[in-house]
């Protein structure tokens, strides 16, 4: 991921139990502006940290995400994973539902050159996520972490450097002028 600056605004959807706003708070520091999401309450963390209990596919939650943050979003995260029935049809279709809404939130949210940061699994479906995404990101690779169990086949998918509203868009050249 692109290196954040100080101060940064960052959205961390599926935050619990609140480690990675630690370490963003750590990172960018007492002016960053940011909002972890989740189901399930978060203990209150220190810092410029703002903390939603919320259904990140409820249609208010991208205008409630952004009134909580105040600004647009420099990068948006999300390590959210559906709820488990057994069934392998449903639970794909969980998991794509909370990628779209991410992706939703992002397309709200971000600033033009903004990051989003999305878990993924494997599937068909994945592949027609990843196709959306390039669509509106310059950049979009797909990151295995070391750290993971072997036996997991989550992945994170990185898309950044372009503007979520629409990969053909034109960009400004280095003099300022439209390209």
């Amino acid at each position: 991921m692109p290196p954040l600056p100080r101060g940064a605004a960052v959205v961390d959807l599926g935050c619990a139990p609140g480690a990675w706003l630690q370490v963003l708070v750590d990172q960018l520091g007492s002016e960053a502006r940011l909002v972890g999401v989740d189901l399930v309450p978060v203990p209150e963390l220190a810092g410029p940290v703002t903390l939603l209990e919320l259904d990140i596919t409820a249609p208010d939650a991208p205008a409630r995400i952004a009134k909580a943050l105040g600004r647009p979003a420099d990068a948006v995260l999300s390590d959210t994973a559906p709820k488990l029935s057994g069934i392998p049809d449903v639970d794909r279709a969980a998991g794509d539902e909370l990628c779209e809404a991410a992706l939703r939130i992002a397309q709200e949210l971000l600033v033009p050159r903004g990051t989003l940061v999305v878990k993924g699994f494997p599937g068909p479906e994945s592949d027609r996520f990843r196709a959306r995404l390039r669509a509106r990101f310059d950049r979009v690779s797909e990151l295995r972490p070391e750290a993971k169990r072997s036996t997991s086949k989550e992945f994170y998918w990185l898309a950044c450097s372009g503007a979520p509203s629409g990969r053909g868009q034109r960009r400004r050249s280095r003099r300022g002028t439209r390209a």
